[in-house]
């Protein structure tokens, strides 16, 4: 079974992207967006993938991910289809220390919120945090990005 392991954070300010050694857009539509699994349609410059991630543990860094590349123009016909609400954002891989921080920057409804994750081999795994990292929201589901799919950025209070 593909497990993710994965720590997640907000982020300060914008001095990621002088680290940043790689960057891409990304589009992606929730077909399921339930907290027990959802199932992920997104599209990163010219590939479509379709990914199904199950509940996560309780700390929130735990979770089933499948993944399977399929063709860009199958991914947007299953966009058509996705729940209301497409994310876009362009994400940038920083590497620190021995980990890359993946950070994405998102746009549209979303525009204002910026969230870095670590993906990590166990749960208890150290990792240096870089200084432009803030608040950790490992676990707290209004950061998933199937739910800011249904509950944007901008309409947090």
């Amino acid at each position: 079974m593909s497990v993710e392991i994965e720590r997640k954070f907000l982020v300060k300010n914008n001095d990621f992207k002088n680290e940043s050694y790689s960057e891409k857009y990304i589009k992606q539509g929730y077909l399921n967006s339930d907290k027990n699994r959802t199932v992920r349609i997104r599209i990163t410059n010219e590939k479509g993938f379709m990914t199904i991630k199950g509940i996560s543990s309780a700390t929130g860094t735990t979770r089933f991910e499948w993944e399977k590349e399929i063709t860009k123009e199958e991914a947007e016909d299953l966009l058509l289809l996705c729940e209301p609400s497409i994310i876009e954002k362009t994400r940038y891989l920083v590497k620190v220390g021995h980990h890359i921080f993946e950070v994405d920057e998102f746009y549209g409804d979303n525009e204002g919120l910026v969230i870095a994750e670590v993906e990590l081999n166990n749960e208890n795994e150290t990792f240096t945090k870089p200084i432009w990292i803030d608040e950790e929201v490992t676990g707290d589901i209004k950061y998933y990005n199937s739910s800011i799919s249904k509950t944007p950025f901008k309409d947090w209070s």
